[in-house]
């Protein structure tokens, strides 16, 4: 059986791993890609194998990845998958067109929310600064997916409303 990506994409903040954790939860047929990451393990957020940036770079030149990339200062990598079923995976916008290479028939759901949510979730988070936070959410508008089509899922309200538009979204991509 061949496995099924699909790419969950969207600003900081809006909730991606949230909802995947959600749908997981919903749907024990679901996968979590467990993406590596140049951050300490302990900051948080969503679940992550931590490394250092050597690390990161011994790994790459090994091959363990599918997809890599950088972004906000870190090196991004996700491992390949393992067995067929569906994958949910947190991607970056910036590598739809190479990650539609690298898995044939990705599907693509986009989770936003309002900009006054993000920023308040971002600021909670503690990670960034008041600029930094500014740039990311100017960044969501320049967000252009060329031809692939994608599903777009909106977290600004009430998490089990959005959990339940991102599980029917996902029976919609799935359908063969």
């Amino acid at each position: 059986m061949t496995a099924r990506i699909v790419a969950v994409v969207g600003p900081s903040g809006a909730g991606k791993d949230t909802l995947m954790r959600c749908a997981a939860e919903r749907r024990p047929d679901l996968r979590l890609v467990r993406r590596v990451i140049t951050r300490p393990a302990e900051s948080g957020g969503e679940d992550f194998d931590g490394v250092s940036s050597a690390e990161f770079e011994r790994m790459r030149g090994e091959g363990r990845f599918a997809l890599d990339w950088q972004a906000h200062g870190l090196s991004y990598g996700v491992p390949h998958v393992a067995g067929g079923g569906v994958w949910l995976v947190n991607l970056s916008r910036t590598v739809l067109p190479r990650a539609a290479n690298v898995f044939p028939g990705l599907a693509v759901i986009h989770v936003s929310a309002a900009s006054e949510v993000l920023a308040a979730r971002l600021a909670g988070r503690g990670r960034e600064s008041a600029t930094q936070i500014d740039a990311r959410i100017r960044r969501e508008a320049g967000f252009h997916p060329g031809a692939l089509p994608v599903t777009y899922i909106d977290n600004s309200g009430d998490l089990g409303e959005a959990a339940a538009a991102f599980v029917a979204a996902l029976d919609e991509v799935l359908i063969p």
